[in-house]
């Protein structure tokens, strides 16, 4: 009625919608009922929070961050209030196809099993490949994940899918943590069953392990980061050249993914925030 006063007047409207005119402008002048008020104040948190997870944080994670500011909202309640504020999470993309398989190569054996589990952090690294599109052709990224606490330890970048690049992400683990016969499983790649690649890991003390050929769910895990760098970063930024998408990529991982990123697995941690507390 209100949009349109200024077509038909308000007692006509209110006549033929058969609605006492005293009772629409008592409805007009009536403040907000407290759970509307509450309402809002719970949108402007959602906003707050959902872009200090960069656009990407979906209702579990938001509800995480309220809870921590003490505010506590069913999951229904979040979910209308985000709707109403077209608040919604990161989507995914589709895939690339970044190692193949070198079948004159002698893999390493399955020492996971798929039982991506470890009870203490450098006990079971995954690793694996992903890329980032740009303008100047594609970044390829090689990443080392701890599984204890779905940290980042190693990772690098490079316009190649040279063995190199993996070397250099083994190496940057390595250097970072210090570990003491840790398993390192990833895929069938080339990049990882080259005889330079074995070679680091005997020196260094690792344990390689890799999966069967052509099945995801043997390196889950690092497929799972891979998904969350793709929907959460790359889906929503596009990149000019190779050393912008670096940047990009490197302040993903060291500024928001370990320190601040929540998983569900981690009761809503972050990785940095899971270790802490374990050794605490």
């Amino acid at each position: 009625m209100k949009a349109h006063q200024a077509i038909w007047p308000v007692a006509t409207q209110c006549r033929v919608l058969d609605v006492s005119t005293s009772g629409y402008y008592a409805w007009l002048n009536r403040p907000p009922s407290q759970r509307a008020q509450a309402d809002r104040a719970i949108g402007d948190a959602v906003e707050i929070h959902f872009e200090r997870s960069r656009c990407t944080y979906g209702r579990p994670r938001l509800q995480a961050d309220l809870r921590d500011t003490g505010i506590r909202v069913s999951d229904k309640r979040a979910a209308r209030i985000m709707r109403e504020r077209n608040i919604h999470g990161a989507s995914r993309r589709k895939g690339f196809i970044t190692t193949v398989r070198d079948r004159d190569a002698r893999p390493a054996p399955d020492l996971v099993d798929r039982n991506f589990k470890a009870d203490a952090p450098n006990r079971l690294w995954v690793a694996d490949i992903t890329y980032v599109p740009t303008l100047a052709g594609f970044l390829f990224v090689a990443i080392v994940l701890d599984v204890f606490s779905r940290r980042v330890v190693g990772w690098a970048m490079a316009s190649h899918l040279r063995t190199q690049l993996v070397l250099d992400a083994l190496n940057m683990a390595i250097h970072q943590r210090k570990p003491k016969d840790v398993i390192h499983h990833s895929d069938q790649g080339c990049q990882y069953t080259s005889i330079a690649f074995g070679g680091r890991c005997k020196e260094a003390g690792v344990r390689p392990s890799m999966g069967s050929v052509g099945d995801c769910y043997d390196n889950a895990m690092c497929e799972s980061f891979n998904a969350i760098l793709e929907c959460e970063l790359l889906v929503t930024h596009r990149f000019k050249s190779h050393s912008e998408a670096a940047l990009a990529v490197f302040e993903f991982i060291d500024g928001w993914y370990n320190p601040h990123r929540r998983h569900t697995a981690l009761g809503m941690l972050s990785p940095v925030q899971y270790e802490r507390r374990s050794a605490a």
